[in-house]
C-alpha cells in the first residue's frame, strides 16, 4: 500500500464519500475506505478516530475562526470581526475547486442521521470557539455570544448557497451579505 503518498487525508475523505455514495454509510467499512484510497486501517486511524470522522476533517474550521477574528482590525466591532473569520474561512475552506465535493458531503450528510448529529456538535463547537474569539477580543459574554449565533446562521445560509452548483459567488461575500441580512432582519422584529 501506498502509505508514503501525500493528502492522505484527503484522499481518505475522497474515498469515503464516494463509498458513501455507493454503498451507504452503513454499508461502508473503515477498511474499505482504505483500501479504496490505497492506504491501510492503521493509516486510516492515524487521522480520524472511526469513519464518521473522515467528512468531518480536524479542527481547521475552528482555527481558521480564531485567526480570523484575532486578525480583524483594532476597531472592528463584534460582528465585523465575524465577518473577517468567515473570509477567511472562504478563502481557506470553501474555495471553488472544493465545491463539488462540499456539495456531495452535503448530500450523503443529508441521508444519515449520524452524520447529521456530527454536523450539529461541529455547528456547536464553531460558535463556542467564535464565542471565545470574541472574548479574547474583550467582547463581553452577551454581545459575543448573539454575534457568535448571527455568525452561525449566517454561515449555515451562506453555505447553503454556495454549495449550490449554480451559484458562483464567493463564499466570503456570500457570508458578509448574508450577515447584514440578517443584522437588518435583526433590526426589524
Amino acid at each position: 500500500m501506498a502509505r508514503w503518498q501525500p493528502n492522505a487525508p484527503q484522499r481518505l475523505a475522497a474515498a469515503a464519500l464516494d463509498l458513501f455514495t455507493e454503498r451507504g454509510y452503513e454499508n461502508t467499512t473503515v477498511i474499505d475506505i482504505a483500501q479504496r484510497a490505497g492506504l491501510t486501517k492503521s493509516t486510516f486511524f492515524r487521522y480520524f478516530p472511526d469513519k464518521r470522522e473522515v467528512l468531518f476533517g480536524r479542527d481547521t474550521m475552528t482555527g481558521l475562526l480564531a485567526q480570523g477574528i484575532a486578525a480583524a482590525p483594532a476597531a472592528a466591532t463584534p460582528l465585523e470581526a465575524v465577518a473577517n473569520a468567515m473570509d477567511a474561512v472562504g478563502r481557506e475552506a470553501f474555495t471553488p475547486d472544493r465545491r463539488e465535493f462540499a456539495v456531495r458531503r452535503r448530500a450523503v450528510i443529508a441521508t444519515h442521521p449520524e452524520l447529521q448529529e456530527r454536523e450539529a456538535l461541529k455547528g456547536l463547537a464553531l460558535t463556542a470557539a467564535t464565542v471565545e474569539a470574541l472574548r479574547r477580543r474583550g467582547v463581553p459574554e452577551l454581545t459575543a455570544r448573539v454575534a457568535a449565533e448571527l455568525g452561525a446562521l449566517a454561515m449555515k445560509i451562506a453555505f447553503e448557497r454556495w454549495s449550490d452548483t449554480a451559484n458562483a459567488d464567493d463564499f466570503g461575500d456570500l457570508a458578509r451579505r448574508t450577515l447584514s441580512d440578517l443584522q437588518e432582519a435583526a433590526t426589524s422584529c
